[in-house]
Order: structure tokens, then C-alpha cells, then sequence
């Protein structure tokens, strides 16, 4: 899929379910941002952020569900691209693994011409193709927040969901290593799902499909996600998508948004302000 298409203007109710030899946390147990002082005297979109989600992590404790999803503006996007270095470093992905990418497009002639850059993680759909065509039921929606997440354990590589996924958001680790032999750092456990696992030959992730999923284990502990956090534009908006008090509902209420190739029915929960 190149970065025209992606572009283009057409543009449970059984509460957590753990991955495999994971133990659900209840969500009481987990701090909610507790202690995080403002960034600036009279706050900042990352505290209003943050305050989003320490109300949703609340609702969460008390059973209830919640839709995580992302609000983009296109407007303040740079194409630092620090959001992708930011998830690399934080989830601890191989080469040819990135879970969000920065597309970016060309328009007009020389001398009138300008850029547009775009932000792109997975979407966590609200009606992902990726799911239904696992055959072994290694990827699913989570009902409790909207996710989409992979068991490693159980994915046996066969790239279904890969060819599945309209928006290209979906990789599969090789088994590659920037250096050889690795780097201390890229022998580090991973804190992706809260598993803690170090790659290593013919072991879970490598060989699995791997993508984007909001930075679970960051914000059950109160923490925005890698790339909303070091956004230098904040061009990245994070937050409940069901409660009418979050940033990212009020920035769709206010503001022009689309979604990418909503035609397709998929409900993606990543919005675009243009």
C-alpha cells in the first residue's frame, strides 16, 4: 500500500481477557496518574490529557467500559517524526517493525507547493477485518476499551491479518537486529502488555504479527501514550472517545475531522483534523 492510497481525501462484557500466562490486573490496583503535577501554571493539553484519562481509568475501576481513541491535527504536524522514534524506543521494536509511521505527500507545482505529513498507528477498529480472519484467534477487540491486541503466544505468523488490514498498520517480526551481535538495548525486555519479554531465535514476538495498541501497559498506569507524550506539535490528542467531557470529543465537536477510508465500514478510532 503506497502513501497515496492512504491518503487520499476518501480518506467483553467478560471485563479484561489477560493474554496467555498473564494475570488480569483489576484496574482499582493501578495508580491513575496519581502525583503528576501540571507542566505549565495554568495546565497544558498533555494535563488535560491526563486528566481524560485519570477519569476513564476511574470508570474502568467501577466496571464500566470505555473507547480509547486518538484525534490527529494535520495542521500541526512537522514530520519530526518523533513519535515513531518515541514508540521504538518505548516498545523496543526490531527493524521493519514500526507501530505508528509518518506518511507524507506532496501537492502543487513548483513554486506553489506545500506538504502534508500524517500520523498513522494502528486504528483499533471498531469493526477491525484483522480479527475475523485469525485462525487461531490470536487477535481481538478488547470489549472493556476498544484495543485491538495480539496474543504472541498464540499467533502463528501466517500474516492473514496483515493482508486483512486496509491501512497497512499491521507487521511481522523477522527476527532482524540493527546490529550484530545486538545492542544492550535491543535485548531489552519489551514492557509491551505488561509481559516484559526479551527477543531472542525461534521465541514469541519474533515470528508474530505485531502492531500498534495504544501503549496498553502505559495507560493502565496512568500514562499517555509514548507518541501522544513526546508529540513536539501536539498534533496527537488521546482520550476516551465515549465521554462528551474529553479533549478529543470536544475537538470533534469543534472541528472539520475525517477518518481514513471510512467507506470500508471499519470504524477506525483514530480521527484527522484538516
Amino acid at each position: 500500500m503506497n502513501e497515496a492510497q492512504i491518503l487520499e481525501p476518501a480518506l467483553g462484557s467478560e471485563g479484561l481477557r489477560p493474554l496467555a500466562g498473564q494475570a488480569p490486573s483489576p484496574a482499582s490496583a493501578r495508580p491513575a496518574g496519581s502525583g503528576i503535577k501540571p507542566l505549565a501554571a495554568n495546565g497544558s493539553v498533555v494535563d488535560r490529557m491526563l486528566e481524560d484519562l485519570r477519569r476513564a481509568l476511574e470508570r474502568r475501576a467501577q466496571g464500566e467500559t470505555v473507547r480509547f481513541g486518538m484525534v490527529v491535527d494535520l495542521r500541526k504536524c512537522t514530520g519530526c517524526r518523533a513519535c515513531t522514534v518515541a514508540c521504538k524506543a518505548e516498545n523496543v521494536t526490531p527493524p521493519e517493525v514500526s507501530y505508528n509511521v509518518v506518511l507524507e505527500q506532496e501537492f502543487g507545482t513548483f513554486p506553489n507547493v506545500r506538504r502534508m505529513f500524517m500520523y498513522k498507528p494502528c486504528l483499533q477498529c471498531g469493526n477491525p477485518p484483522c480479527v475475523p480472519v485469525c485462525p487461531v484467534g490470536a487477535t481481538w477487540k478488547r470489549e472493556e476499551d476498544g484495543i485491538v491486541v495480539i496474543d504472541y503466544d498464540r499467533c502463528i505468523g501466517c500474516r492473514y491479518c496483515m493482508t486483512a488490514c486496509p491501512y497497512g498498520s499491521r507487521f511481522i517480526d523477522l527476527g532482524l537486529t540493527f546490529t550484530d551481535p545486538p545492542q544492550p538495548y535491543e535485548t531489552a525486555p519489551s514492557p509491551e502488555y505488561g509481559q516484559n519479554r526479551v527477543r531472542g531465535r525461534n521465541r514469541s514476538p519474533v515470528g508474530n504479527a505485531r502492531k500498534c495498541h495504544f501503549c496498553l501497559h502505559r495507560i493502565y498506569e496512568g500514562m499517555l501514550p509514548a507518541c501522544v507524550e513526546t508529540c513536539i506539535g501536539r498534533a496527537i490528542h488521546f482520550g476516551d472517545m465515549d465521554d462528551p467531557d474529553s479533549l478529543v470529543v470536544q475537538l470533534l465537536a469543534t472541528e472539520e475531522a475525517i477518518r481514513l477510508k471510512e467507506e470500508l465500514g471499519t470504524e477506525p478510532n483514530v480521527y484527522y483534523l484538516i
